[in-house]
């Protein structure tokens, strides 16, 4: 790691308060009818960041519809507590998953690099599948988006390997 890259870090933010939107419509179906639905992802990710001295604010469970995601996104991004948001799901290649599509318009900065390590941790634990994986990055209101597929070893892996180690970085940056 760079000087420059180590002192940006020592500097950010160490405690980041996140907003889980888990994207699912067959989930906020079963949600919406009152039945019982279980999110490992989603359950994941919150002991994932309490264990990194995160905090999980906000949880919720939304159709993949595009004008849904909007409203969600939209709402967390302007809530004063929310510093992070993470998505899980509906990054597949389906003509019904339409997250990507819907949240890449809506970040005022992009992180590509985001995506390309991304692929490259997945093609490392799952190989050529890989090329099917989308995911991205970026800002939008000072605070750091992330969608992730919503599978729990995708969700893992990027919590893991690239969101702890460089939330606070990335909010650091997006605040100045």
């Amino acid at each position: 790691m760079s000087e420059t890259s180590r002192e940006h870090k020592e500097k950010a933010p160490r405690h980041v308060r996140f907003a889980l939107l888990t994207i699912s419509t067959s989930r906020y179906n079963l949600k919406q009818k009152g039945e019982p639905y279980t999110d490992a992802s989603a359950d994941l990710a919150t002991r994932i960041l309490a264990a990194s001295g995160h905090e999980v604010i906000v949880k919720e469970t939304i159709s993949d519809d595009a004008e849904i995601i909007r409203e969600s996104l939209d709402r967390l991004s302007s809530d004063v507590r929310v510093e992070a948001v993470v998505s899980m799901g509906g990054t597949g290649i389906t003509p019904t998953d339409v997250t990507i599509e819907t949240v890449t318009p809506m970040l005022e900065k992009q992180l590509e690099g985001f995506g390309e390590a991304f692929r490259r941790l997945s093609h490392d634990r799952i190989g050529t599948a890989a090329i099917l994986t989308r995911s991205t990055a970026g800002i939008m209101r000072g605070r750091a988006v992330f969608c992730l597929p919503g599978s729990p070893q995708a969700v893992e892996t990027a919590l893991r390997e690239l969101i702890v180690p460089e939330v606070g970085h990335i909010l650091a940056h997006a605040r100045q």
